[in-house]
C-alpha cells in the first residue's frame, strides 16, 4: 500500500508508476481506481475546509454566548445556533471518517511503483541478465508426463479422479524425490545462506492475505475456506511475512532471513487452458520460500543476494537456467522489481519459471504495519520486504526428469539429491 501523503503531495508519482506498468488508462481512465482516489482526496480536502470554517463559526458563537451571559442578556438564540453548528460539525466529521476509510480501501487497489531501473514495456521487454549451464537439446527427449508415467512416479489419472484437473499424485520415487527436494533446499538455505527455518500454517486470515497484497486484488485466484474468512496459502510468503505484522523491530536485528516449506494452493482463475499437461501448471504444489525483512538502504543488495541464493539451488542440481529482469508491465502487483529464474525443460521445449525473486520496498510493510527502530530512541520507519522461491518443486522436477533422462528410460539423480533420495538413478 502507498502512503496517503504520496497521493496528497505527489499524485503524479502514482500516475507515473501505473504508466510504467502499462496500465495508465486502466487506473486513470473513467472509473479507474487512481482517478477515484484523486476525487476522494479532493472531497476529503473540501470536507476538512468546511469543518475548519464551521469550527471558526462555532468558536465565535461560543464567544457570543459568553458575552451575552456576562451582560445578562438573552443567549438562547446563540446557544441554539451553537448547538446546530456542533451537530453540523459532527455530521461533517462522520463524513470525513467515511471518506478517509474509502480512501484507505481504494488505495489497496493501486499496484506498487516500479523501481527506476526496471525496464519499461510488457513481457516482450523482459531482459535476460545472465545464463548458467548448457541447455540440453530437445532431440530424443521424452516429455516428463510420458516419462513419469512410464517410471510409475507420476499418476495424473488418479489425481484427476480424487481431486479434479490441475492436481498431481506422485508415487514411490516421485514422492521421495519431492521429500528430498524439500530437505535439500531447506538444509542449503539454513546451512549455507543463513536463513532461519520456520514451519507455518497452511491456512491464513484475510488480514494476512491483505498484508502481502494477495487481497483484495486476487481473491478469485485464492482457495477460500467455506463458512470461514480463511484462505489456503498461495505461497509461504504470506504466513512468513505476517510473522512480523504490527511489530516494531529493533534495527540491530535486521536483516531478517526466514525460509519455510509449504504446500501452495492457487486456483489460477485467469489461466484456464494454459500449460495443462503434466506438472507445468497445477492448483496445488510444494515450494520452499525465502523471505527477507531489511532496512530500506540495504534492500537493493539484499535482492541481489536473495536471487543468488535461489540460483545456488539450480547450480547444485546442475540444471541450466537463465535470470530475467521483468519489465514494468510484467511485474506482480506488489513488486517494485523482480528477477525470474527460468530453468530449461528440453522435453517441453520451454524455459519454465521456477522462482520469482522480488523486492516490495515498503509496499507490503505499510499494509502489514511492519516497522523498525534504526537505533534506540529513534522514530520507527517502515521496513522493506523481499521474497523469492527457493525453489518451486513441480517445474524443478520437470527439469530433472527431462534434463537427466537417459536413453534406457531411466533418470540420473543429481548428485546433490543422492544423499536425500538414497539412490543414484530413478528407474
Amino acid at each position: 500500500m502507498h502512503d496517503l501523503r504520496l497521493l496528497r503531495e505527489n499524485p503524479q508519482a502514482l500516475r507515473e508508476g501505473v504508466r510504467r506498468r502499462g496500465k495508465l488508462e486502466e487506473y486513470t481512465g473513467s472509473g479507474g481506481s487512481l482517478s477515484l482516489l484523486e476525487e476522494l482526496e479532493q472531497q476529503r480536502r473540501s470536507i476538512i475546509g468546511h469543518v475548519e470554517s464551521r469550527r471558526a463559526e462555532l468558536n465565535q458563537l461560543s464567544k457570543d454566548v459568553s458575552r451575552l451571559k456576562a451582560a445578562k442578556e438573552d443567549a438562547g438564540a446563540a446557544i441554539a445556533s451553537a448547538r446546530a453548528k456542533g451537530e453540523e460539525i459532527a455530521q461533517l466529521e462522520a463524513t470525513l471518517r467515511d471518506t478517509e476509510a474509502e480512501l484507505e480501501r481504494r488505495l489497496l487497489d493501486i499496484p506498487n511503483i516500479p523501481l527506476p531501473d526496471v525496464p519499461e514495456g510488457g513481457e516482450e521487454s523482459n531482459r535476460v541478465v545472465r545464463t548458467w549451464g548448457e541447455p540440453r537439446s530437445a532431440a530424443g527427449v521424452v516429455p516428463h508426463w510420458e516419462l513419469g508415467e512410464r517410471l510409475g512416479i507420476l499418476d495424473l489419472a488418479s489425481a484427476s479422479k480424487i481431486s479434479g484437473s490441475g492436481f498431481v499424485v506422485l508415487r514411490g520415487a516421485g514422492a521421495r524425490l519431492t521429500r528430498a527436494l524439500m530437505s535439500f533446499m531447506l538444509d542449503l538455505h539454513t546451512g549455507a545462506h543463513g536463513y532461519e527455518e520456520v514451519w507455518v500454517p497452511a491456512v491464513v486470515t484475510r488480514q494476512s492475505m491483505t498484508g502481502t497484497g494477495q487481497l483484495p486484488k486476487f481473491e478469485e485466484d485464492a482457495y477460500r475456506v467455506a463458512d470461514e474468512d480463511l484462505f489456503l496459502v498461495p505461497t509461504a510468503e504470506v504466513p512468513v511475512t505476517n510473522l512480523f505484522r504490527d511489530e516494531v523491530l529493533e534495527g540491530a536485528r535486521l536483516p531478517l532471513r526466514v525460509t519455510a516449506y509449504t504446500p501452495c494452493f492457487r486456483r489460477e482463475a485467469g489461466a484456464a487452458g494454459k500449460d495443462t499437461r503434466g506438472l507445468i501448471r497445477v492448483h496445488q504444489f510444494d515450494k520452499v520460500e525465502l523471505v527477507k525483512v531489511v532496512a530500506p538502504e540495504s534492500s537493493p543488495s539484499e535482492l541481489e543476494s536473495l536471487t543468488r541464493d535461489a540460483e545456488t539451488v539450480l547450480q547444485r542440481l546442475g540444471l541450466p537456467y537463465r535470470v530475467i529482469v521483468l519489465a514494468g508491465g510484467d511485474l506482480g502487483f506488489s513488486s517494485a522489481k523482480t528477477y525470474d529464474l527460468e530453468v530449461w525443460a528440453p522435453g517441453v521445449g520451454k524455459w519454465l519459471e521456477v522462482s520469482s525473486c522480488s523486492t516490495f520496498t515498503d509496499f507490503q510493510a505499510r499494509r502489514a504495519n511492519i516497522r523498525f527502530r534504526p537505533s534506540p530512541g529513534e522514530k520507527p520507519r517502515f521496513v522493506h520486504t523481499l521474497n523469492g522461491s527457493g525453489l518451486a518443486f513441480p517445474r524443478t522436477i520437470i527439469a530433472i526428469l527431462e534434463h537427466y533422462q537417459r536413453p534406457d528410460g531411466t533418470v540420473t539423480v543429481p548428485e546433490a539429491l543422492r544423499p536425500y533420495l538414497g539412490a543414484d538413478v530413478l528407474r
